[in-house]
């Protein structure tokens, strides 16, 4: 893990000291490499409060080819933060590991034939802070999620894609067989006796069968403000075909200038498989979500 976040802290450096989109031959590269910092201090101070360092990370990058009617796409997504407070251990606030992969040949005008993957994970152990704090309930590929498929592709400009895999073979993948055996992420559980016992572990792993539906758009709505936004969605033929996986990520920015940034991302999730517990105690699937306002120090290239 230490190996994979210095090379974070690497690819953060060659593009920030980037002075131009990146060319060489049929390949272009284009990326974003930000940083939010908050920090507060209190001594004798009368109205109360706790002393706190926030920090996030991002890096983003997108690096393509193109020649004739074939195409390369590659979108990197990574982010980590942490926020502590007072003398409490470091908090995770956000954590990301996505890389999409795609290769297209065009058809006509608009349409292309496509082949799209996708892997996502996270870098760092995950812990339900309200709860316990010692015991973690994620961490690196557990989960990870892989899928694959080939499908056709419609991008009328050079802001909007959709692209539709009828036939993607998709995993879910938990590397912690503890975390397995809880049925963690849509892990079918241990086989456990009446006692409680396990009789036999679960697989670290599920397979799927089905369509898959990714829609992205990236546009400079007003000047200096842009809207991105992607929708993912999936469907399983093999388990319950109409109950739909939903991830839909929505990421507005304001630029003030070449360095600095006002960005509020939202994500919303859904998948029917993933077992939650709310406040009352009741467990099932619930619709997740996550909202950040940061305000960036970082360089776009």
């Amino acid at each position: 893990m230490k190996k994979l976040f210095t090379l974070v802290l690497l690819l953060s450096f060659f593009a920030a000291n980037a002075q131009d989109t990146i060319k060489m031959g049929n390949w272009i590269m284009m990326g974003k490499v930000s940083f939010n910092f908050s920090q507060s201090s209190f001594t004798n101070w009368s109205a109360g409060g706790e002393n706190s360092i926030n920090g996030i990370g991002r890096y983003n990058m997108s690096f393509n080819y193109q020649k004739g009617k074939q195409n390369f796409t590659n979108w990197l997504d990574l982010a980590l933060g942490y926020s502590v407070i007072g003398e409490a251990n470091p908090m995770k606030t956000d954590d990301k590991i996505e890389y999409i992969p795609g290769y297209a040949y065009q058809l006509s005008k608009n349409w292309y034939f496509s082949v799209m993957g996708k892997f996502s994970s996270q870098f760092a152990k995950g812990y339900n802070y309200a709860v316990d704090s010692s015991t973690y309930i994620s961490k690196f590929m557990a989960p990870g999620y892989v899928d694959l498929g080939p499908g056709f592709k419609y991008k009328p400009n050079d802001w909007f894609m959709l692209n539709l895999s009828p036939a993607t073979a998709a995993w879910i993948i938990v590397g912690d067989q503890r975390l397995a055996d809880l049925g963690s992420f849509g892990i079918d559980p241990a086989i456990r006796d009446d006692e409680g016992n396990i009789i036999q572990h679960a697989d670290k792993s599920k397979f799927m069968f089905g369509a898959k539906l990714i829609a992205a758009l990236n546009k400079e709505v007003a000047k200096n403000i842009t809207l991105g936004t992607k929708l993912e969605l999936f469907s399983d033929y093999l388990d319950t075909p109409q109950n739909i996986m939903v991830n839909w990520q929505v990421l507005v920015g304001l630029k003030v200038n070449k360095w600095l940034s006002v960005d509020l991302s939202t994500e919303l999730l859904y998948n029917d498989n993933v077992m939650i517990t709310d406040k009352d105690g009741n467990i099932g699937p619930r619709t997740q979500f996550k909202e950040m306002f940061m305000l960036s120090v970082g360089y776009a290239f």
